[in-house]
């Protein structure tokens, strides 16, 4: 018989979707007086960090539909804060990239989002905060890879 998820101060989810909505908040706040969003700075975010993505590969980067990363581009082209080709280079995807304007929003906003990051995890020491990225990403990744076939052997951890 499978057991519910129980008691939900002990569940790993829930405590996991109090901190992603604790962060969300705080982001939230910290990036308003700078007119974004927090879809809006991760997508400033990739683009810093990755330029010429599509507005597809930023969708997906950025946990957002299309649709909405559709209008997510023009708002932020609007503003001047991005540039985006009118041809594509190969295929159909137009890359994007930001311009002088839009590096120094992302510079303002990505301090604001290191200083939450910062706050969030103060309390915990250097290796803890290693730990808990890695142990973090695991759980994303054993969600997102398929599970292993039945009856294969699992390795130990």
């Amino acid at each position: 018989m499978a057991q519910g998820v129980g008691d939900l101060e002990m569940s790993v989810g829930y405590a996991l979707k109090q901190a992603a909505a604790a962060l969300r908040t705080a982001m939230d706040a910290g990036l308003r007086p700078l007119g974004l969003s927090v879809p809006q700075y991760a997508c400033l975010e990739l683009l810093g960090q990755r330029p010429g993505l599509s507005a597809a590969e930023l969708a997906r980067s950025a946990f957002v539909t299309r649709q909405s990363m559709h209008a997510l581009l023009l708002g932020l082209e609007e503003r001047g804060l991005l540039a985006r080709a009118t041809t594509a280079a190969r295929g159909r995807a137009l890359p994007t990239e930001l311009t002088d304007p839009g590096r120094r929003v992302l510079a303002q906003a990505s301090e604001t989002v290191a200083e939450i990051e910062r706050r969030m995890t103060d309390a915990l020491p250097a290796a803890a905060q290693q730990r808990l990225r890695a142990d973090l990403a695991a759980c994303a990744a054993a969600l997102t890879e398929p599970p292993p076939s039945e009856g294969t052997d699992h390795p130990a951890a």
